[in-house]
């Protein structure tokens, strides 16, 4: 009784002294107020490529052009303004109370996603291919969340945890496996890599190659795979094709936003 009266005359003096404000309009009460959340920039899932999840790629899709690997990825927001200060508060202020607020967005989106089981195969997947075109890759499993076994998340490299002091997505995921009914499966090491800010398409993917280790059988399971943002997909592609490798089924991915 007593450390609970501590704790919350502490964190009444840390709100006398630094009170909490809007992530989107600095405004005093709370970390993201009714009006910036209302006003965020959500994706909406009847039109994001039904393979990458990019916005308005529902026909043709000029991100991944259909040659997305594996199945299904949704992303909730566009990664601008107040969603792109949301993660930047979060990962490198170390306001961890934003993490539920990204999992909401991302157990947002998912939901949607998955109420979309019909959601058509990418405008041209069966035209004929030019001469130098590569085929089209086979049907893609739509969003089921019937059939997901466990929430697996990107996890943050050594170096990024003990800049921070914590691994970002450890702590979206475990507010957002409840939130989805799912268990948390901790399996993905990764290794040390570049950081990818400041890199390109073809670099990223290229450091993202081969980083991801996992640990524990995920034979045969079909999982969720959730990282904050998706800017060219190398590292969340190199974490799904490390669980493959290691025989998981279906690895259907999720991002809080995605880079447009």
């Amino acid at each position: 009784m007593a450390r609970s009266h501590l704790i919350a005359a502490r964190e009444a003096v840390q709100e006398l002294l630094w009170p909490t404000r809007c992530v989107g309009c600095d405004d005093p009460g709370s970390v993201l107020c009714a009006d910036c959340a209302a006003k965020l920039p959500w994706i909406d899932q009847r039109w994001a490529c039904p393979r990458c999840g990019a916005p308005f790629g529902h026909l043709v899709c000029t991100e991944c052009r259909g040659r997305w690997d594996g199945d299904a990825c949704v992303s909730a927001l566009l990664h601008r303004g107040t969603a792109a200060r949301l993660v930047r508060t979060y990962k490198d202020g170390h306001e961890a109370r934003l993490a539920p607020v990204l999992a909401a967005a991302i157990a947002t989106a998912v939901d949607e996603a998955a109420s979309w089981p019909g959601r058509p195969e990418l405008a041209g997947a069966g035209r004929p291919l030019g001469p130098d075109e590569p085929p089209p890759l086979p049907p893609l499993s739509p969003l089921d969340l019937g059939a997901v076994d466990a929430l697996v998340f990107v996890p943050a490299t050594a170096e990024a945890y003990r800049r921070r002091g914590f691994d970002h997505m450890e702590l979206v995921a475990r507010h957002l496996a409840p939130m989805l009914g799912l268990a948390l499966a901790d399996v993905l090491i990764h290794n040390r890599a570049a950081d990818q800010r400041g890199l390109g398409r073809e670099g990223r993917a290229a450091n993202a190659r081969g980083s991801f280790e996992v640990l524990g059988n995920v034979a045969g399971a079909n999982l969720l795979l959730v990282d904050d943002v998706l800017t060219t997909g190398a590292s969340i592609q190199a974490a799904r094709e490390a669980l493959v490798s290691r025989g998981a089924g279906h690895v259907w991915t999720a991002t809080a936003t995605r880079a447009w």
